[in-house]
């Protein structure tokens, strides 16, 4: 009873008495279940209850007895440590009498001793601790008195950014705060924006998304109300702790940046050189082009004389093709009807797809195909695919056409002329991106691209409709023939590659009628025209560059769609970076160089010229032998008839396909002779960035590059003329290892050759000729005679561009990834008075070894004495950073010891073999740092693959990137002449192809950060002002405006650099790769092992490349 007495006066633990829980749940302290828990019926009869009820009590008693004894114990040594009064226990709500606690306390005397000094201890660690408790109490109390403060004026926690803030304030606009406050945040965004949640649950991340969510708005907010200071304050707060600064991303760091660099350096972007309603009737041009689909061209080949036998040919021609396209329609509304029968028994047909043209238009392309064919023909996978493509395209711009976008585009492309327009004025000065987006008009939805196999069956379908139909008569094909029609294309099997592939290839028959007829006129795409008018700006992964004509923003394999969805899921802040710079490079205005154009079509209307890059005509390819052998002719005689006629075969289709690609291009430029034009631009999975018209560039050969220039001019100012002087040696090659003075010295003592080239470029003395780059050094020898002979050169206004080169680039970012300061001297990262070479450093490097093994009697050591130099090496130096292997630097170096007409041919194999084995040991020792590098790359991308996964990773401009290298899939398209089988390896659900993986990762990750390198470059050219383009690592600009290229170039590589690119890297791929269930299994964790075995970097100082005058020369 005395039990039951004390349990019902216990606070708390009276409910546990009642009969109706379950005596289990009672024997765990602190269970809620049995104490807390709601009653519950019992199906016990009242005995059975009664039982279950004593036992329960007895089993309780025991239990509360035992804490009874245990709190006697606890009570009696405080009692004895601190002589408190024993009668006080009853009043604290204990059970045990006075009595008795002082019989504990006697039987109890030897430990007060030990439990007094532990209560000493413990007393002192709780003084410290409310000690330390007040000091953080009185650190809150501040800091909340501070935040009181701020409303008032605001005040930043840190002292360098408020004494900053003073003297930045409105009455000092032109101050250096953006500097300051990147340089400050610099390890920020990088690093914040990379780290993954992934290890919080669904409710913890939309926690954090949603806080994230409300700051970003509150800074953007205080940016509006002109709040930038509270802003700041509250952002530099936030990134002050631990715990709040995970929640920081990259677009609040770019806010408040942004904000600074607007309110303190008022920008004004470079506008273009045409006026207002210059740039509409430009653009209404454009938008008739692509309304259109097709451009029409004339060729620039040779008119020939309008005698009777090619105006027949003429005349033939055109009644076969009215006959071909009644044909073709009749045959194509027959496929439709059959098409539609096979939809309506319930099975997916074509018939949707035949229905998005008019059986005209289909007609039209068909016969535009036929009349691109080359004679050797192509293969029916290859056209198939074209096909369907071309249709996608003309779809999508006659659905834009029909709906209201045209008219919508239209509106808003005249209002975002006002930022470009030379003439007019905007209130804020933006980005191309920004000023369009603040338009307002909602971006309509864009067209989701085919599958593959869709688009390949869909073409192969009307490429079989086209054999098929299309025939001729044949006494076309001989003099003697009947009037019976003949196909006009054959579908035959040939091998390519050692594979069999079906190739339609067009009856001679009908290549000679068209030779004869000499149509001087080419059909384009006009997506493959370059643009009359300013592209879209890149406003998201799908909209930009073209006004109707669909593009992507990063170009990938047919059926490939894991890059468009990793795109699509970034935040579209990440981004902006990228598309702004895309967009820069874009806005470039263009022109034709009209004298080089005219040298240029006087050669290749001759016989060409070879030697100049001017393709000969297919008159001058060499002749198969003709007739034929005796049958007794021996095996080997045969054997080498047959050697002789496949190398005359090749040779030919070589000669036809580069007379087709320059009369593409010189047809191209002699259209745009006289007109303004843009190349809109695009990227690939890496971030390189490429033209999107394909024919007429600037990323072509030294032809195509010297044809072009830039349609606005500048004046060449003080140094201009000096930096044409520079570049025109640099475009002879004459002058690698001297200094500018020792450049700019040899070309003032060749002026007269100079001159001579400018003025009797093909009658002269012809010095232009004997340039590495012949072309553009005699565009560069008419640029610099203008100048020379204006009254006053420095008022001479210039469109010509001036380059400046990376010196090996892929190796620079690799000797800066690795503070290597041995390979950052070889590849010009230090200051020095000459420009150093590192290809003839290797080839030094490679002649060591080989007297080496000479002396040590090795044969082809000895044979090689006096051939190796700077260009047998340079290829293999060059592409090592981008992962060749042993195998294929061993190709390149044989086949520069075959151009060596002095060396033993007989020992070619042997020698190559040798030297590719020397120049990758002599890599290792001149960048050892690099190699090390390479080889963590490698690596890590292996053992990523072996996991099951793809290689992924961000630039450090936000770009994610993934590599498109997977096992391939095989589909296969059957029915018709040829059932089509074909490989589709870019999808993430394919397991990836670990060798490609592993090969593909080190150039892949450094062509990321070369374009990270072009684009911020670029961004901060356009930023000042400046005309800017590239072709990778080769930097175009004015002459007036080198020098400051030149310094935004070294400014950026050194910040791009300064980030710990390496560290972020690993913890990304760990991230990704190595969290979640699979982390314990063995192979993830190898790669984890790998993952944070970061190579060690050397002492280079970085800011030494500020300084390099040959880093880029």
């Amino acid at each position: 009873m005395s039990a039951l007495f004390w349990g019902r006066g216990a606070s708390g633990l009276r409910w546990a008495l009642w009969p109706t829980g379950r005596p289990g749940l009672l024997t765990e302290e602190g269970s809620l279940g049995g104490v807390w828990g709601c009653r519950r019926t019992s199906s016990a009869s009242p005995c059975e209850q009664d039982r279950r009820k004593d036992w329960g009590h007895a089993k309780l008693l025991e239990v509360l007895e035992a804490r009874v004894r245990q709190l006697q114990a606890d009570r009696v040594l405080e009692m004895l440590a601190k002589q408190v009064d024993v009668a006080r226990l009853p009043e604290a709500g204990g059970s045990q009498p006075p009595r008795k606690a002082q019989a504990g306390a006697e039987a109890a005397p030897g430990l007060s001793g030990r439990w007094a000094r532990k209560l000493d201890k413990e007393k002192r660690m709780m003084q410290k601790r409310k000690q330390q408790l007040e000091a953080r109490l009185q650190q809150r109390a501040e800091r909340r008195a501070r935040e009181q403060q701020l409303r008032v004026e605001p005040r930043l926690l840190s002292g360098q950014l408020a004494e900053r803030l003073q003297q930045c304030g409105p009455s000092a606009p032109g101050s250096p705060w953006e500097e300051q406050l990147a340089g400050l945040l610099q390890e920020a965004p990088r690093r914040l924006h990379c780290e993954d949640q992934g290890s919080a649950d669904r409710v913890s991340r939309a926690q954090c998304e949603g806080q994230q969510q409300r700051l970003l708005a509150f800074l953007q907010c205080c940016v509006l109300a002109d709040q930038l200071a509270l802003a700041h304050h509250v952002l530099v707060t936030q990134h002050g702790k631990a715990r709040q600064q995970r929640a920081l991303t990259l677009p609040m760091y770019n806010t408040v940046l942004l904000g600074w660099a607007r309110k303190e350096h008022p920008t004004s972007y470079p506008r273009q050189h045409l006026t207002l309603k210059t740039l509409k009737g430009l653009f209404q041009q454009q938008l008739s082009v692509e309304m259109a689909t097709t451009v029409t061209v004339d060729s620039v080949e040779k008119a020939p004389l309008l005698t009777k036998e090619v105006l027949q040919a003429r005349k033939t021609l055109q009644g076969l093709r009215a006959r071909w396209e009644a044909e073709l329609c009749q045959v194509l509304r027959e496929t439709k009807a059959s098409e539609a029968h096979t939809a309506r028994e319930g099975r997916p047909s074509l018939f949707p797809y035949l229905c998005l043209l008019s059986e005209g238009e289909f007609a039209g392309l068909l016969l535009q195909t036929l009349q691109a064919l080359p004679p050797q023909g192509e293969s029916l996978l290859s056209l198939a695919q074209q096909l369907g493509l071309r249709i996608f395209n003309r779809h999508v711009v006659q659905r834009k056409r029909l709906s209201d976008e045209v008219w919508a585009l239209e509106r808003r492309y005249f209002k975002y002329l006002g930022l470009l327009a030379s003439d007019s004025r905007v209130a804020v000065s933006r980005l191309p991106r920004q000023h369009w987006e603040a338009l307002g008009v909602p971006e309509a939805p864009h067209e989701q691209p085919w599958p593959l196999p869709v688009v390949v069956q869909l073409g192969k379908q009307l490429a079989e409709v086209l054999v098929q139909t299309v025939k001729m008569p044949g006494h076309l094909a001989e003099c003697q023939g009947s009037c019976k029609l003949i196909p006009v294309l054959y579908h035959v099997y040939s091998f390519r590659s050692f594979r069999q592939i079906g190739i339609l290839k067009p009856h001679p028959a009908f290549m000679q009628l068209l030779a004869t007829a000499a149509e001087r006129t080419m059909t384009f795409e006009a997506a493959e025209v370059p643009m009359l008018c300013p592209p879209l700006p890149w406003t998201s992964p799908h909209s930009g560059a073209f006004l109707l004509s669909p593009t992507k923003l990063m170009r990938s394999m047919e059926g490939t769609t894991q890059h468009q969805r990793l795109l699509e899921a970034c935040p579209p802040a990440q981004l902006h970076g990228v598309l702004d710079a895309l967009t820069q490079l874009g806005n470039c205005a263009w022109r034709v160089n009209g004298r080089v154009l005219d040298l240029v079509l006087k050669l290749f209307t001759a016989k060409g010229c070879p030697r100049l890059g001017v393709p000969a005509p297919p008159s001058e390819a060499p002749r198969p032998p003709q007739g034929r052998l005796p049958r007794n002719a021996p095996p080997e005689r045969k054997a080498e008839l047959r050697r002789e006629l496949a190398r005359c075969l090749k040779v030919a289709r070589e000669m036809h396909s580069l007379r087709t690609d320059a009369l593409y291009r010189l047809s191209l430029a002699q259209y745009l002779r006289h007109r303004v034009f843009w190349l809109p631009h695009n990227m690939d999975f890496r971030g390189r960035t490429y033209p999107c018209p394909p024919h007429f560039n600037h990323l072509g050969s030294d032809l195509a590059r010297a044809l072009l220039e830039f349609a606005q001019g500048r004046p060449l100012g003080s140094h201009g003329l000096d930096w044409l002087k520079v570049h025109l040696v640099n475009l002879t090659g004459l002058k690698k290892r001297e200094s500018l003075q020792a450049r700019l010295a040899f070309a003032d003592e060749v002026m007269k050759d100079i001159l001579d080239s400018a003025d009797r470029p093909l009658t002269g003395r012809k010095w232009w000729m004997e340039a590495d780059e012949p072309w553009q050094a005699l565009a560069c020898c008419m640029e610099i005679a203008q100048a020379v002979r204006a009254r006053d050169p420095a008022a001479h206004i210039s469109h010509f561009p001036v380059h400046q080169d990376g010196s090996c680039n892929g190796l620079q970012h690799y000797a800066a990834l690795g503070r290597d300061s041995v390979g950052a001297a070889s590849v010009n990262l230090v200051p020095s008075d000459l420009p150093q070479d590192v290809y003839s450093g290797v080839a030094t490097q490679v002649e060591v070894f080989r007297r080496q093994d000479a002396k040590r009697g090795v044969q082809v050591a000895r044979v090689l004495e006096g051939f190796i130099n700077r260009k047998v090496v340079k290829q293999t130096v060059m592409t090592v950073v981008y992962g060749v292997t042993r195998y294929g630097g061993r190709l390149q170096i044989e086949k520069r010891l075959r151009e060596l007409s002095d060396f033993p041919q007989e020992f070619v194999w042997e020698a190559s073999h040798y030297l590719v084995r020397q120049v990758f040991n002599s890599l290792q020792e001149m960048f050892s740092g690099t190699r090390a590098i390479q080889r963590w790359l490698a690596e890590s991308a292996r053992l990523i693959a072996r996991t099951g996964s793809a290689v992924e990773w961000v630039t450090p401009l936000g770009i994610p990137v993934i590599q498109p290298y997977h096992q391939d899939a095989k589909v296969l398209i059957n029915g018709g002449i040829q059932s089509l089988t074909f490989s589709n390896s870019g999808d993430t659900s394919q397991k990836p192809n670990v060798l490609k993986q592993k090969n593909g990762f080190p150039p892949n990750f450094i062509h990321s950060l070369d374009s990270s390198h072009m684009m911020l470059t670029a961004l901060h050219c356009y930023r000042k002002g400046l005309t800017f383009v590239s072709v990778h690592d080769c930097f175009w600009t004015h002459a007036a405006d080198v020098a400051i290229m030149n310094q935004v170039c070294r400014e950026q590589f050194v910040r791009l650099h300064s980030q710990p690119i390496l560290h972020d890297l690993s913890r990304f791929l760990v991230e990704r790769f190595c969290s979640g269930p699979r982390s314990k299994k063995v192979r993830v964790a190898r790669l984890l092992d790998m993952l944070l075995s970061v190579p060690k970097t050397g002492a280079f100082n970085l800011e030494q490349v500020k300084h390099s005058t040959y880093f880029f020369s």
